[in-house]
């Protein structure tokens, strides 16, 4: 892409989208030195910053480091500012705040989470305002009061003013319009700018890999894994890039935690969350037995079941992990699900991934890589992305392709909600055409087919079937697509052949004559010798 045509992009996002895109270096510069989540940092710069003129951007720069080093609370310096509250009668602070309703005083409590504050009193007609505080709660500058009485009870704290660091509305008809005026292209180097990247020095294949990072935000109940090499990136959109995601480190986690505690009645995380991103696999472990049992229903069903009760949720499950050795000997000697736990390598729960996304494909994060121009504000993005979940063009297919007979009934799901997913990701105002359409359905066959070849190698025969194709309604033309790391797409691949591999021609049980692959594979033993046939 050459300059003339980054430079249109800037124009465009500025014209169509004012007041929603920032420049990214900015966040980059901010983000360095204060501890607070991306979609905070550029909904200040969104505020102070949405401008080209380098003056303005300087100026504004000034007034959110301001702004942060005044207001923004560390948890450290907590009771300081509860000083400052109570000496000055009013204060305002940056932090993330929680409403709930306590119905025995009939009151809204407010609480802060880096502040520490509890029982906050906080007006019905803020809390009309900002339902958002009463589930999850949200990221606001708030003005504090402090008022004490002899005998008092309640917190001597109150809430007067809220302002929200995030989105607490959502026009998609504006943003609609806006991505009728750009193409395709444009739009899709759009989001990726908006997660920090450069796209004029990513090949379009890591672009749709990074746009495949996003499916889980926008379609619901989306099940995904992402293995490769260490420092690509593959945590940090669903650490920094939305406030309606969660990232669990790798460990011991529990049900009660995970899905429903039966103690105190409440739904855990995939209750609460848009996305649940399980960040280090290898070490996740469950403290219940049944663990990896529930969290097998849930994502083959978007339920559960925790004693008499059925829960339903939304949020989807991403699997992120480093893959230690080379992808080439690890498709040779085992399979490429190997850094999973020993009690998840179960060809039942793979088989519940809708896509693999090839870690290894992405590039080592390095400068470059990240971009210093305009791209939506986070925290719009984050909203976007919510909203396209009530939506869906899972039937986007059926106009113009059917499946091939390989695709069984879960490959079939697995692959309409991948299709879904980027059609609301690239085209959210409904306007696609074939072409389009066959792009969103050969990504996301080659994604769901590098899992089906993994369950292959793990549970065997039950999962030939792995040539996926689709035919075109209009000329009926049956289209292969493969996956890149088991050869290419020809069906004897070029060069040297792999050890155990042999290509033959031979005569079907109808007498057709075909090409025959035959594939040799050791697989560990139990150190027993088995001895069977004539004369054992």
């Amino acid at each position: 892409m050459d300059i003339a045509d980054e430079k249109d992009l800037d124009d465009l996002l500025n014209e169509h989208f004012g007041g929603r895109v920032v420049r990214k270096d900015l966040t980059k510069l901010l983000k360095e030195g204060a501890n607070v989540p991306v979609y905070v940092l550029e909904y200040l710069l969104g505020m102070y910053c949405a401008s080209d003129d380098p003056e303005v951007v300087q100026q504004g720069l000034t007034n959110v480091k301001t702004v942060l080093t005044e207001n923004y609370v560390r948890p450290d310096e907590a009771e300081k500012v509860k000083s400052l509250v109570r000496e000055r009668g009013t204060y305002k602070v940056i932090d993330r705040v929680t409403v709930r309703l306590n119905e025995k005083k009939d009151r809204y409590e407010a609480s802060f989470s880096n502040l520490g504050i509890r029982g906050a009193e906080i007006s019905a007609g803020i809390v009309k305002e900002y339902e958002k505080l009463l589930v999850g709660g949200i990221w606001v500058i708030a003005t504090l009061s402090y008022y004490h009485e002899e005998g008092q009870k309640e917190s001597p704290f109150g809430v007067t003013v809220i302002k929200p660091i995030q989105m607490p509305n959502m026009d998609m008809q504006a943003l609609f319009a806006g991505r009728k005026a750009l193409s395709t292209d444009q739009w899709r180097e759009t989001l990726v700018r908006s997660i920090g990247m450069e796209p004029s020095v990513l090949d379009v294949d890591v672009q749709w890999h990074l746009l495949a990072r996003m499916i889980p935000f926008v379609e619901n109940n989306y099940n995904v894994c992402e293995l490769g090499p260490r420092n690509t990136g593959k945590s940090h959109i669903y650490k920094e890039c939305s406030p309606n995601s969660i990232l669990v480190s790798g460990g011991q986690t529990t049900v009660a935690n995970l899905f429903y505690n039966m103690s105190s009645r409440q739904i855990g995380l995939v209750g609460l969350w848009d996305l649940v991103a399980f960040d280090e696999v290898a070490g996740i472990s469950f403290k219940d037995k049944d663990g990896v049992q529930i969290m097998k229903d849930y994502m083959a069903s978007g339920s559960f079941a925790r004693g008499r009760e059925q829960m339903e949720a939304s949020a989807s499950m991403v699997f992120v992990g480093n893959i230690n050795q080379s992808v080439e000997s690890l498709v040779k000697t085992s399979h490429l699900l190997a850094p999973f736990p020993e009690a998840m390598i179960d060809a039942a729960f793979f088989d519940r991934f809708h896509a693999y996304i090839p870690g290894w494909e992405i590039p080592k994060m390095r400068p470059e890589f990240f971009t210093d121009r305009y791209g939506l504000i986070v925290d719009y993005l984050a909203e976007f992305y919510r909203e396209m979940r009530k939506r869906s063009f899972a039937d986007a297919i059926d106009k113009y392709f059917k499946l091939g007979n390989n695709v069984n009934q879960r490959d079939v799901i697995a692959v309409r909600k991948t299709v879904s997913g980027l059609i609301k990701l690239l085209h959210p105002h409904g306007e696609y055409d074939k072409d389009d359409v066959r792009e969103c359905l050969e990504y996301a066959l080659q994604v769901r087919r590098r899992v089906k070849e993994q369950l292959k190698k793990i549970g065997g025969m039950e999962f030939y079937d792995v040539h996926f194709s689709y035919i075109d309604n209009e000329t009926l033309e049956e289209q292969f697509v493969s996956v890149k790391e088991q050869g290419g797409g020809g069906l004897i691949p070029e060069g040297p052949g792999k050890p155990g591999f042999v290509h033959t021609i031979g005569l079907s049980s109808k007498g057709m004559p075909g090409v025959y692959r035959l594939e040799l594979q050791v697989t560990k033993g139990t150190g027993k010798l088995a001895m069977s046939g004539l004369g054992s």
